[in-house]
């Protein structure tokens, strides 16, 4: 990967996780949420998982925080492709053959993109503690 693309998916995700570290602890697990699964849509799941690694790692140092939880959110955003056809291989495998159109995914993966954000948001917490 170039140093380009590597600045590129950096500024994105500091566009994201920069504001919602306003809102403390559980705000830098939602931006680490919301960027893996931003990421996730556009590449696979195991190149946004390998790209938000070191940023995660680097979110919860910075703030003191257990890095394991940012972990666990990685692996729950990147796995939760539910947006585009293009996010997941099956996704892609069907999306002709089935006759769907991309606005399909959107329609039907947002409510449920929307529904994993918020029960890891609240459920990551519980189980593994920020700090």
């Amino acid at each position: 990967m170039t140093v380009a693309v590597w600045l590129a998916v950096l500024s994105v995700v500091m566009l994201v996780v920069g504001p919602l570290g306003d809102y403390g602890d559980v705000g830098l697990l939602l931006g680490v949420l919301v960027s893996t699964t931003l990421l996730t849509e556009l590449i696979t799941n195991n190149a946004a998982a390998v790209l938000m690694f070191p940023i995660a790692l680097a979110t919860a140092t910075q703030a003191g925080l257990d890095p394991r939880p940012f972990a666990i959110a990685i692996a729950v955003a990147a796995s939760s492709s539910f947006l585009t056809p293009i996010g997941y291989q099956t996704n892609t495998m069907v999306y002709g053959m089935g006759g769907y159109r991309f606005a399909d995914f959107a329609r039907v993966g947002a409510p449920l993109t929307i529904v994993v954000l918020v029960v890891a948001t609240l459920v990551i917490p519980v189980f593994w503690p920020l700090d």
